[in-house]
Order: structure tokens, then C-alpha cells, then sequence
């Protein structure tokens, strides 16, 4: 290699320690599917209005109360177990974008059936069966009283556990009733699904299995568990 070659290398080589070291600790992701990808489950305007509008609005704001503190520059997974002593601007947005961020690769418009492997074991010794465990998920969904999400989590122990939370609070948070690792969430805010399903909350619910991400949440259990392929 002649000494033209070492230094276009050595440039090229700066120049991309100097992009990671300034790329934001907290983007907006792309969603990782069209808006319409999801029908007809959820509809393309329900979407594009929950993602570039809800979740976007939450981005925002973030940016806006994180400005001029401490916490400037931290990144999202950083920032959850500290929000129990955040101001309500920081704790909401936080957790806001953070759910939002995570539901949106739990749903795939090619998801759908059921989980297998390790984690299909792991649901049917915590459950019972398949069917137990999205009875026990829905009764979560339904039963949080006004907005918020139901979730599959990993505890501490390695077991899994169905839990509920209001708002934009996540068991990672350090104020959550039942704390562990988030597998899956469905969003029962009413922006979720209002325009197609209205007040049916259990249709909603009912029509998330088919459109369920199980590769994706199957790879947060192995990541939980320390599986390695």
C-alpha cells in the first residue's frame, strides 16, 4: 500500500470516529414498515397519525425538556431508570418515545401465529399453553383502566410475567410496580385504534396476534436468557 493509499484510509477512517461520536444519543427511528403495511389490522391513516404525529409529538418534546440539563446527550435505555425523579416533562416524553420505539418492532406485516423455540417453551411453562398466555395478555390490555400498555416481560429470575402500566410508565422505569426486560407491548391508548375498532378495545387487541413481530420478541428472550445460536 503506497503512502496516498494510508492516508485516504487514515481520513476515511477519522471521518467515521467523528460521525459516531457525534451522532445523536436519541433519534426518531424510521418505522420499519409503509403505513399501510399493517391492514388491514391496523389502518394506514391510524398509523401514519400514531407514528408521525403521537409519537413524533413525544420525540419533540423530549429533545425539547432534555435541552440545557443534565441528562443532554444520555440515551434512552440510560435515561429509564432515573425518570421516577425526572419532571413530568422528561418522565412522559421519555417514555413516550421509548414505548412507542419498542412497539413499533413488535409488529410486522409479516408477523402473526405463534413464537417457537426457547420462548414458545418459556410461555407455556409460565402459562400453560399458547392460548393461556394471550387470554392472561388481553385481560392485561383490557383491564388497564384509560391509557397505557400491556406488556410480556423477563424477570430478574428469568421467568415471564404479564404486567400493565398507565400513561407512558414501562417496567424499565424505576417507579414500575412490577420491574423486569420488555419482550412485547401492545399501545391501548385510544390513538391506537380508534378510527378503525372505536371503543372495542378487545378487537383490537384480538387483531394484534396477527400481525405480531414473534422473530423479533424471540430475540429479545434469547438476548434476556443469554442464548447464544
Amino acid at each position: 500500500m503506497n503512502l496516498s493509499r494510508i492516508s485516504v484510509a487514515l481520513l476515511l477512517f477519522a471521518i467515521s470516529c467523528f460521525a459516531d461520536t457525534n451522532k445523536p444519543a436519541i433519534v426518531f427511528e424510521p418505522l420499519p414498515f409503509p403505513f399501510d403495511a399493517l391492514e388491514p389490522h391496523i389502518d394506514e391513516k391510524t398509523v401514519e397519525i400514531h407514528y408521525a404525529r403521537h409519537h413524533k409529538s413525544y420525540y419533540t418534546n423530549l429533545m425539547k425538556a432534555l435541552s440545557g440539563t443534565a441528562l443532554e446527550g444520555q440515551t434512552l435505555d440510560a435515561l429509564m431508570p432515573t425518570l421516577g425523579t425526572q419532571p413530568a416533562a422528561i418522565r412522559n416524553n421519555a417514555g413516550g418515545h421509548f414505548n412507542h420505539t419498542f412497539y413499533w418492532t413488535c409488529l410486522s406485516p409479516k408477523g402473526g401465529g405463534a413464537p417457537t423455540g426457547a420462548l414458545l417453551k418459556a410461555i407455556n411453562a409460565a402459562f400453560g399453553s399458547f392460548d393461556a398466555f394471550k387470554e392472561a395478555f388481553k385481560k392485561s390490555a383490557l383491564g388497564r383502566f384509560g391509557s397505557g400498555w400491556a406488556w410480556l416481560c423477563v424477570a430478574k429470575d428469568g421467568s415471564l410475567f404479564i404486567t400493565d402500566t398507565a400513561n407512558q410508565d414501562n417496567p424499565l422505569m424505576d417507579i414500575a410496580e412490577k420491574p423486569g426486560t420488555p419482550l412485547l407491548v401492545i399501545d391501548v391508548w385510544e390513538h391506537a385504534y380508534y378510527l378503525k375498532y372505536q371503543n372495542l378495545r378487545a378487537s383490537h387487541t384480538d387483531a394484534f396476534w396477527n400481525i405480531v413481530n414473534w422473530e423479533q420478541v424471540s430475540k429479545r428472550f434469547e438476548q434476556a436468557q443469554g442464548i447464544k445460536k
